[in-house]
């Protein structure tokens, strides 16, 4: 059977081809599945677990109908969703996992990210992170409400538009040295992450060998989700309807 990566969908109800391409894809290929790992920004915005955005209310629902028939899904919080919290777990049959998480696929060791951390030449951002991350800077945001932190998201939403338009490409893509770096410290010969939109599969020197890094493409003109077996891997074009 396959296990299956996907991340930065970005769902938002402006999107709708998208919100349906994720819901067929749940149905046909995740139904069949070993396990769907969901490596972040599953949502473009995520408010908290107190605010039911109608258009992903089907979402909700095929997510919780896979999970009980029988596929795992792990889901992992991104730059977008990190306000994704239990009650959306209990209510989609979802388990969340930490960023980073290091595996056993197919007897092999494997660290899994989201990849924002990996960009450490974006010290604006990094900056931002940390600050976000914060549990009580979580709960004074999650204290506000619902009005006030859709307006917040949507400011969010814009000024993040304008700071990535105005960055270097080469500070938001990661760093190699942290690549390394992490890879030794969890002993992996194999990374998988998303979040800079630039999906590839990169040879990582080690210095006594040599790793991969399989870098998930985004699902803005058609989803991605790579696949891996016991035969190899492979990358899953899946279009939206």
């Amino acid at each position: 059977m396959d296990t299956l990566f996907i991340s930065d969908l970005h769902l938002h109800p402006s999107r709708p081809a998208i919100l349906n391409g994720f819901r067929q894809f749940l149905q046909r290929q995740a139904a069949d599945a070993e396990a769907l790992y969901i490596l972040g920004d599953l949502f473009d915005v995520w408010i908290g677990d107190d605010y039911a955005e109608p258009a992903f209310a089907p979402v909700l629902q095929d997510l919780r109908a896979c999970t009980e028939a029988g596929t795992p899904i792990y889901l992992m919080h991104g730059n977008r969703d990190f306000l994704i919290g239990e009650q959306f777990a209990a209510a989609t049959g979802c388990t969340l996992i930490t960023d980073p998480t290091r595996t056993d696929l197919y007897g092999t060791p494997v660290l899994l990210m989201h990849g924002d951390t990996l960009c450490t030449d974006d010290g604006d951002y990094q900056a931002l992170r940390k600050k976000v991350r914060n549990p009580a800077w979580q709960e004074q945001a999650l204290s506000l409400p619902v009005s006030e932190r859709l307006e917040l998201a949507a400011q969010a939403r814009e000024l993040s538009s304008l700071a990535t338009g105005r960055k270097d490409e080469t500070i938001m893509d990661v760093n190699q040295d942290e690549v390394q770096r992490v890879m030794r410290e969890y002993d992996v010969r194999l990374l998988i992450h998303g979040h800079t939109h630039r999906p590839g599969n990169h040879e990582v020197d080690l210095g006594s060998s040599t790793a991969r890094r399989i870098v998930l493409g985004d699902w803005y003109s058609r989803g991605e989700a790579v696949v891996i077996n016991r035969n190899g891997l492979e990358r899953l074009q899946i279009h939206a309807a």
